[in-house]
């Protein structure tokens, strides 16, 4: 005769069993679509290392370079969200994402070609020495249009990994570490090919009266751009098989579930954008929050982190000597080292959240970051009292290179805990992956553009250099990291060693 009570204590103490997940998505296949990250990054490596140097080379002031990127954060705070929406309500037979992704991508080609051959095009034009405002206009250009084209990809390939994920947030995690070690592996090859002086001599007809050295080693550097784009594209399209249809995966088109709107709101994409705002709830708003911190902290090191080796390690100026041109050099084999690491991170991201919490993962990467660019300043004032005449002691060049190294760690958390926090706790919104990550991007673009508008005058403002915008981000990434330490909690699956 059965004890009464027995079977319920038999069930309480039979190990549970989790559900299996149905459907779930090869990392194989993940790996493929996120593989676009690379050929995306390795432009963007070579805008960030080259481009800043460049411009002042065509005659624009230091004190106005930063003005130059103020077309990225433009260009985000609206394409990215627009193109993010448009792709969400997309019914094209190719896909949903797949069409825009192939958009911009042969965008950046054609842009990068553009400033690349802006000397060219200004030399057409009749400019001749520095300054050459016809190739700063044909730079300027190819440059917006390069934002703008990185805005119309990034943003559709992190929402297509969305798609492809869906509800399981593990996957989503795994998915958002493959984009950033791809991420880091485009920023390897970008750095590693704007680090190297001889390509003038491997592309020789890139060299000619209107193109000198520097600027041949630029074209050729953006030639292999157009090669590494085109290949990773068609790799990422190709793994992706997308179904023209309103919901993959069980992920919600926009507005599903989601109080009703007025029709204003619904027909006018900026109503509907900013109307979304009042139904995000007070954890993802701390998240937007510290990601604003955080890129606060990024941009400046991202505006000027070559042009601080080449003027403040080396002591050069561009257009005399080659001083500040072997800085900017130096400085790109340094964003190569961080790179390496930003890549060997990636690979332990998912396991430190678990074990961790997402959240003290974020925040301890920001601590480190602050306390890196504080190291640049001391690097900067010991070099004040050195007397290199263009050679800069050994010691100080290492502690600049271990400190560019270093920083590689917390650019892996930026590039991909933030994507995964948004993407998992905003889906009971019914918000679509494409519009999520349009409004997660107005977070980054907002503080580009303060930094874009005020960096450049506040440095001058303080002699030149590029000090007074490394204070402010060192700040401004020392309190992200706090914030997202104290206010952003451990979800239950992270509580459990899962990820949720």
């Amino acid at each position: 005769m059965a004890v009464p009570g027995s079977e319920r204590q038999r069930a309480r103490t039979r190990p549970a069993v989790r559900a299996p997940v149905t459907n779930r998505v090869p990392l194989r296949l993940l790996l493929r679509v996120a593989s676009v990250a690379c050929g995306i990054q390795f432009g963007w490596a070579l805008q960030l290392s080259l481009l800043t140097p460049y411009v002042q080379e065509l005659g624009i002031p230091h004190a106005w370079a930063s003005v130059i990127w103020l077309c990225g954060p433009v260009s985000g705070l609206l394409v990215q969200p627009l193109v993010g929406l448009m792709s969400d309500r997309s019914t094209s037979r190719f896909g949903r994402r797949r069409p825009f992704i192939f958009a911009g991508a042969m965008s950046i080609c054609i842009a990068v070609l553009i400033i690349g051959h802006s000397a060219d095009i200004g030399g057409l034009l009749g400019d001749g020495d520095a300054p050459k405002p016809r190739a700063v206009v044909a730079f300027v250009i190819g440059f917006w249009l390069l934002d703008v084209a990185n805005n119309m990809t990034q943003g559709p390939c992190r929402a297509l990994l969305g798609d492809l994920t869906g509800k399981d947030h593990r996957r989503t995690r795994v998915a958002n570490a493959y984009f950033s070690l791809f991420m880091a592996l485009g920023n390897v090859l970008g750095f590693a090919t704007g680090s190297f002086n001889g390509w003038y001599k491997v592309f020789r007809f890139t060299l000619t009266s209107s193109c000198n050295i520097n600027c041949a080693n630029l074209k050729s550097a953006f030639l292999l751009d157009v090669v590494v784009i085109a290949t990773t594209t068609y790799i990422s399209l190709t793994a992706a098989q997308e179904k023209p249809s309103s919901s993959i995966n069980g992920s919600p088109e926009f507005g599903e579930g989601m109080p009703e709107q007025s029709s204003e709101i619904q027909e006018a994409f900026l109503w509907q954008l900013f109307g979304t705002f009042r139904y995000l709830s007070g954890p993802i708003w701390m998240i937007l929050f510290v990601i604003g911190l955080t890129w606060i902290g990024w941009f400046p090191f991202f505006l000027f982190d070559t042009d601080w080796m080449g003027r403040e390690i080396y002591g050069g100026k561009p257009n005399e000597g080659q001083d500040y041109d072997t800085g900017v050099r130096m400085g790109s084999f340094g964003l190569m080292l961080n790179s390496v690491v930003l890549g060997i991170t990636s690979v332990f991201i998912e396991k430190l959240c678990r074990k961790l919490g997402s959240g003290l993962v974020w925040g301890i990467s920001n601590i480190l970051m602050a306390l890196c660019f504080l190291s640049m300043l001391v690097i900067s004032y010991m070099m004040k009292n050195v007397d290199s005449a263009g050679h800069p002691p050994d010691g100080i060049v290492i502690a600049a290179l271990v400190v560019f190294t270093i920083l590689g760690a917390p650019m892996a958390i930026t590039y991909s805990v933030p994507y995964a926090l948004i993407s998992t706790r905003i889906e009971a919104l019914g918000l679509g992956q494409g519009l999520s990550m349009g409004i997660l991007n107005l977070a980054i673009t907002i503080p580009q553009a303060l930094v874009s508008v005020g960096s450049g005058p506040w440095d001058q403002l303080f002699g030149g250099g590029n000090a007074p915008a490394f204070a402010v981000a060192a700040v401004s990434a020392f309190a992200g990291g706090l914030l997202a330490i104290l206010a952003i909690p451990r979800t239950r699956a992270e509580k459990s060693r899962s990820y949720a």
